[in-house]
């Protein structure tokens, strides 16, 4: 049986556990020691460390601090790993604890966080979703169930100081040609809550002070929020320092391509067990600068979509230039009105579309001046017909008697 090498405690706070950690620094000191070919056990606290409660209130999510996100936990020791190998991790089975089963999903407010739709979407609302085995239902959405497909919204191996350097000066840059923005365009060093896992002292203070923020994906892995990365997957990443420093957390039942509700997914506690193994000097030898992911054959299987289109056309009818990001954005909007016509409230459409298997793809970036993405609904989530026919659509749900809770901003 494997040894669970980072154990948390859902009733105390991960400011407690010095094997958690939510900064990216190349200091942190390493927590466990793996060899090559060995497999272990990792505990994991939700994203936020606890503060999202499994109520029908949704002033947690409007004042949770994102400052504290993401906690993580490692950084693990694997002997022998050197920079410019890459390490292989295989996921061989990621599961929730037995006291929590339940995880859940929001919109953070455009004053704290905002979102892929924050403008359509200003307050922050949260639901709240039950396991059920393999599925997964909300008491604020009806009419839907889907199985989950388990996976890390965030793993990656620690940073060089040079890779540091790097992305702190290039997110500034951004940051700095529209500093005073809502959301920000980056997320910045930020001392105040960092938890810097064992360090102490001054060396701790200094390391918080630049530390990067968990919240994006870089070239070492981090918050790549790919959903079909669950038991069966395996990962190559590139090593940046000695021992490699493997970090995970951010755990999801389920997830929509994407990720568009941004808190989040179907969040949750839980374990993952995973498996190491070292190709050395692989980064070279295959070219990698960003990690390789190998998915697993273990997916919900849906066999019948609707497919709703966008084209970088935004809202107000504004043409934008093979522009991939509002593309995805109409195909949602898209989506989100055609189920308002089942009798889903806006709120309620937007958060299936986090939550559940939605595919989405980008179909062309070619052809002048439109780029176009597609997502793809799984319609057989549901419990009534939502294909289009002659006769229109049928109101099937009353989502109005029980919307999403939502927490207005407070002045």
């Amino acid at each position: 049986m494997a040894e669970t090498i980072i154990k948390i405690n859902l009733n105390e706070s991960p400011y407690n556990n010095d094997k958690v950690h939510n900064r990216w620094h190349p200091d942190i000191p390493m927590v466990a020691k793996v060899k090559p070919g060995d497999d272990f056990k990792i505990e994991c606290y939700d994203w936020t460390g606890g503060q999202i409660k499994n109520n029908d209130s949704a002033e947690d999510v409007r004042d949770v601090d994102l400052g504290q996100v993401h906690f993580l936990s490692g950084p693990i020791e694997v002997e022998g790993a050197e920079p410019g190998d890459l390490l292989q991790v295989e996921i061989l089975d990621i599961g929730t604890f037995e006291e929590s089963q339940w995880g859940f999903n929001g919109f953070f407010s455009k004053k704290n966080g905002g979102g892929f739709l924050t403008e359509h979407f200003p307050d922050a609302q949260k639901s709240i979703w039950d396991f059920n085995g393999m599925f997964t239902k909300s008491r604020h959405i009806p009419g839907v169930e889907f199985a989950g497909c388990l996976h890390p919204g965030l793993i990656g191996c620690l940073p060089d100081r040079a890779l540091l350097d790097t992305w702190n000066e290039r997110e500034k840059g951004l940051v700095d040609t529209d500093p005073a923005r809502v959301p920000e365009l980056a997320c910045l060093p930020e001392a105040r809550v960092a938890h810097m896992g064992q360090m102490q002292g001054a060396a701790r203070d200094a390391a918080a002070a630049e530390g990067a923020r968990t919240v994006p994906p870089r070239e070492h892995g981090g918050n790549c929020d790919i959903k079909d990365l669950t038991r069966g997957s395996t990962v190559y990443f590139p090593v940046y320092q000695d021992g490699a420093g493997l970090s995970v957390g951010d755990l999801h039942f389920s997830q929509g391509d994407g990720e568009i509700t941004f808190c989040g997914a179907i969040e949750m506690a839980g374990w993952i067990h995973m498996r190491v193994n070292l190709i050395k000097d692989g980064m070279v030898q295959y070219g990698v600068k960003n990690p390789i992911f190998k998915p697993s054959p273990m997916v919900p299987k849906y066999d019948d979509y609707l497919i709703f289109e966008g084209i970088s056309v935004d809202e107000s009818g504004g043409q934008h230039y093979l522009d991939v990001h509002v593309a995805y954005r109409q195909a949602c909007l898209n989506a989100i009105n055609y189920m308002t016509k089942f009798g889903y409230t806006k709120a309620q459409a937007y958060a299936i579309l986090g939550c559940a298997p939605v595919q989405g793809h980008i179909s062309g970036v070619v052809d002048i001046p439109n780029a176009c993405a597609t997502l793809w609904l799984p319609t057989d989530i549901f419990d009534f017909d939502m294909q289009p026919n002659a006769k229109g659509p049928i109101i099937s749900v009353d989502g109005a008697a029980n919307d999403i809770p939502k927490a207005p901003d407070v002045d």
